[in-house]
């Protein structure tokens, strides 16, 4: 069975990750960059990543997402709303074929760099070297606007948990 861990309190000090799995989960992220701090949306921003799974991850492929945002020095949890907020995905495959349709490129910069962005990722190790992103406008809800946030994600798959990753972040949207 997943399972859909509270964040634990911390307090964030700008952004920061870490894996939250058991120590035999197969997906594990191990390293992510992002700046600047906070991130501003609309704004450019830069990351890296690197990370390995040991095992195919293939459809139905689950997400428990836990959404949580600072209010006055306390944690409050944020629910889930229009499939934003602290939502369980029953399979991410279908929601990146709805994002990329198949059989389209995978937008820059993963396809200069190889990455995939479809199911079926094959068990291995994948690396974004440092790259520019712009985050365009979005009209996003008022709770998902300026603030600091801290998110919870667990992947499985056949009640099987693969990986779980904290992020904290700070955003600025205007």
């Amino acid at each position: 069975m997943l399972r859909n861990v509270k964040c634990s309190p911390e307090t964030i000090l700008g952004f920061d990750w870490k894996n939250c799995g058991q120590p035999d989960d197969p997906a594990v992220l191990k390293s992510l960059t992002v700046s600047p701090d906070p991130i501003s949306i609309p704004g450019d921003l830069t990351a890296s990543a690197s990370g390995s799974t040991s095992v195919e991850l293939s459809s139905p492929l689950a997400v428990n997402v836990t959404l949580e945002r600072e209010v006055a020095g306390f944690w409050v949890h944020i629910p889930c709303v229009e499939e934003l907020g602290s939502c369980h995905y029953t399979d991410a495959c279908d929601i990146l074929n709805q994002l990329i349709p198949p059989g389209q490129d995978c937008p820059e910069p993963l396809h200069s760099y190889g990455l995939p962005c479809h199911c079926p990722f094959k068990a291995g190790s994948y690396s974004l070297p440092q790259s520019d992103f712009y985050l365009p406008y979005m009209d996003l809800p008022y709770w998902l606007t300026n603030g600091n946030y801290r998110v919870q994600g667990v992947l499985g798959s056949q009640g099987k948990e693969l990986g779980c990753l904290k992020v904290a972040l700070t955003i600025h949207s205007g």
